[in-house]
């Protein structure tokens, strides 16, 4: 059976009743058990249809009887809303209906991260032209291949391909490491309590300079030489007790000259 052909369902028919011919008689049946029964079984019969259609979209990600389920809800919706006297063939009708649906289930229920609705439809169809253009090209498609093809431009398809990255999600416990002990929440930062100092560092400079020469001295001998207050008395030629005095005084300098700077 082709995918524009009517399949026959005898078993669930009157004999020589085509599907095509059970939604014609569908239309026309007022409400009530006979076209219950009718609506029934134009939906049994255009099943495989709506089965070959899923399985086109299998292997992107979601388990085939989801697909499945979700062509058929499209098939439902098909034969609910068809009118035979437009004069469009079933199969024509439903065929972008079923698949509708199925690109609705990929575009609502696949998303790991929420992105916009143009991104999600453009992703589908930058899917499908690489499809396509493989079989035709017999290579992988360009970028600019897929933008002649879709007739958009080349910024749009990049656009595309970078919100495709919403698609899926990975596991921060994914192991990223050959022996499996580092994993990919490992490579994560963690809170800088640095920045927390940040504008202390870049107001520390001007406050050093506005001490004297001695102060500058002895704050860089303690803090960066690590130096005790002994040793710096015994390098200064001063009593410990002073050099205690003149900390106390220029880290009391810096301290004022940071408050009125942050």
């Amino acid at each position: 059976m082709t995918l524009l052909q009517a399949p026959r369902h005898p078993a669930h028919s009157v004999p020589g009743t085509t599907a095509s011919e059970l939604l014609t008689e569908l239309s026309s049946a007022p409400a009530g058990a006979r076209r219950t029964r009718l609506r029934a079984r134009a939906i049994e019969a255009w099943l495989p249809l709506a089965r070959h259609l899923a399985h086109r979209y299998s292997g992107r990600g979601e388990p085939t009887d989801d697909l499945i389920q979700t062509a058929t809800v499209g098939l439902i919706k098909a034969v609910d809303k068809f009118d035979p006297e437009r004069g469009v063939d079933f199969a024509g009708y439903a065929i972008p209906t079923i698949i509708g649906e199925i690109k609705r289930h990929f575009r609502d229920r696949t998303w790991s991260v929420r992105v916009p609705r143009r991104l999600q439809e453009l992703r589908l169809a930058i899917t499908e032209a690489n499809s396509s253009l493989t079989q035709v090209l017999g290579r992988s498609p360009t970028v600019p291949d897929v933008a002649f093809h879709l007739g958009i431009t080349e910024e749009d398809v990049l656009e595309g391909l970078e919100g495709a990255r919403a698609y899926n999600a990975t596991s921060l416990s994914t192991p990223i490491s050959a022996d499996g002990t580092t994993e990919l929440g490992d490579t994560l930062g963690g809170e800088d309590h640095e920045f927390e100092v940040a504008e202390t560092r870049v107001a520390l400079g001007p406050a050093m300079a506005s001490l004297d020469q001695r102060e500058q001295k002895i704050l860089t001998m303690r803090f960066y030489g690590n130096l005790t207050q002994s040793q710096i008395a015994d390098q200064i030629g001063i009593s410990q007790m002073h050099v205690s005095r003149l900390l106390t005084r220029a880290l009391g300098k810096l301290r004022r000259h940071l408050d009125a700077e942050i």
